[in-house]
């Protein structure tokens, strides 16, 4: 076992009893999951294709829920149901995912109590219900915009509770500036920028659908 202050991570003074170093390389890493994430989202993308009078808008949104459905099941529902992840002394890869994910942010490592909040909540509850908009969109269920817009707002929640606390507590959490702009910056500007966008869409249909039903109120008056 590696003594407790042998460890890659930001502050040099944190404390992981029993750290083990990352197994696999970081193209690795990234190859997996990139190969993954391609391989689930062609998948659906063929499969909407069979659904009858579906849009191609649909049909890329329904890729990006399952594509961040899953993410928020596997990836973070291990990392928050798995406290000692970083002593797994094997190759195993949800472990190493969040090693070397922790170089950007050693507040995963270091087990901060709002990220694991954050991340169990998001595993818990809003993978799930990203699965079931797949669902609710195959089947044009009537509840579809509801619940995609109430997953986009608890996601762009989620990223907000994430980056304000880093900042509040001083935002030293990266290895190196590398580590920081690409995977704190940029592997977590995703789940703002598309479901913000998704969220004034879903906004947008709602709002013609309740305009819809007035107009019709008003005719049978």
């Amino acid at each position: 076992m590696s003594m407790d202050a042998d460890h890659p991570y930001v502050p040099r003074d944190l404390k992981l009893p029993g750290y083990e170093p990352v197994f696999l390389s970081q193209s690795t890493i990234l190859l997996v999951y990139g190969a993954a994430s391609l391989l689930v989202v062609s998948l659906m993308w063929l499969l909407s294709g069979r659904i009858h009078k579906i849009s191609k808008v649909d049909r890329i949104l329904m890729c990006w829920w399952i594509f961040t459905g899953l993410t928020h099941i596997i990836l973070e529902g291990y990392f928050a149901f798995t406290p000692d992840f970083y002593k797994v002394n094997t190759p195993h890869y949800l472990a190493e995912v969040w090693k070397e994910y922790s170089k950007g942010d050693s507040r995963y490592v270091g087990r901060d109590s709002a990220v694991v909040a954050v991340e169990g909540i998001t595993a818990a509850i809003e993978g799930p219900a990203c699965l079931l908009v797949v669902y609710a969109i195959a089947k044009k269920k009537s509840y579809s915009y509801v619940l995609q817009l109430s997953i986009c707002l608890g996601q762009l929640y989620g990223c907000l509770v994430y980056f304000a606390t880093a900042i509040l507590e001083g935002d030293n959490f990266a290895t190196s500036m590398f580590y920081y702009y690409a995977y704190y910056v940029f592997a977590n500007m995703w789940w703002v920028f598309i479901p913000g966008a998704i969220a004034a869409r879903c906004w947008k249909k709602i709002c013609v659908g309740c305009n819809v039903q007035e107009q019709k109120k008003s005719k049978t008056r």
